[in-house]
């Protein structure tokens, strides 16, 4: 068994399987949620339930944040009770969201003026990639530090790619998310074009997904669209949240974005329309009302 203890901030959608797999792995784990009822199943499986982000760091020589937006990664790991508060010197913080790559530039320098570090490491592969431990992870930092992480990494995902310095991860997970969310419209027209032309659209993806259209939003999301499934494996608020990112990074190269920036409009409507806690697939009924599908 390793001993290295683990501690984890964040047992959301993702968090929660993922904090499991850890435990399951025979790590000591230490974790914590603002709502701490979701801490509660891997409390009575053995993990150590802790009352705030400082005490997970006083116990772990590796945290694992995993949370929603900056702002939200800041206050965990370096706000009042933050995980900077607890961890010791040589502690590394593992940051799994996806935020700015400048936030977790900065929350590094915060980390290595106490003598610890931080791991940018961003994942994909939604909600089934969590639950099944085969998430791809996109690592930034110094090497060591990845190194050093990577057995952790390797009971959670199935891809582990070093992508440089810290901040890179958040950049290479950002381009997934320009291809993603991209690809996801495809998807959603793909499959409005086959509904308006009498086509079924199951035997419609079951012809294209074993060729060249074939993607993972396809064969995982196309299917739900068709089933009116719209239960968040993703989040499309999470998802306005990635391509906010995505264009405010575009805006300081300046790179032009204008798929992306359509992307982002059209899932604005569905959050208009309430629809900001349904799945991404979501976006499908967008266009079936500018279509009057």
């Amino acid at each position: 068994m390793d001993a290295v203890r683990v501690g984890f901030v964040g047992l959301g959608i993702m968090g929660k399987p993922m904090a499991g797999h850890l435990l399951k792995a025979g790590y000591p784990l230490t974790v914590f949620n603002r709502t701490r009822s979701k801490t509660d199943e891997l409390g009575s499986q053995g993990a150590r339930v802790a009352s705030t982000p400082a005490e997970v760091g006083a116990n772990a020589d590796i945290v694992i944040t995993m949370v929603s937006d900056s702002p939200d990664v800041q206050e965990v790991v370096a706000g009042k009770n933050g995980v900077i508060e607890g961890l010791a010197p040589g502690g590394l913080v593992i940051d799994m969201s996806t935020i700015s790559p400048a936030v977790e530039r900065e929350l590094d320098r915060q980390l290595r003026e106490r003598g610890c570090s931080l791991v940018d490491a961003p994942v994909s592969g939604g909600d089934v990639g969590a639950k099944n431990a085969t998430l791809a992870i996109m690592a930034g930092g110094e090497k060591a530090d990845v190194e050093r992480a990577t057995p952790v990494f390797q009971k959670l995902g199935k891809t582990i790619t070093y992508c440089g310095a810290v901040g890179n991860g958040q950049l290479t997970k950002l381009c997934n998310q320009i291809l993603v969310s991209i690809n996801l419209l495809a998807v959603s027209e793909a499959v409005l074009f086959a509904r308006a032309n009498n086509l079924d659209p199951l035997t419609m993806i079951q012809a294209v997904q074993g060729g060249a259209a074939g993607s993972w939003q396809l064969a995982n999301l196309g299917p739900r669209v068709v089933k009116r499934d719209f239960a968040p494996g993703f989040m499309i608020d999470l998802m306005q949240k990635d391509l906010r990112l995505v264009l405010q990074a575009a805006d300081l190269t300046p790179t032009c974005l204008p798929a992306a920036s359509l992307v982002h409009q059209l899932m604005s409507a569905a959050q208009a329309a309430g629809q900001g806690r349904e799945g991404t697939q979501g976006l499908a009924k967008v266009l079936e009302k500018l279509s009057s599908l």
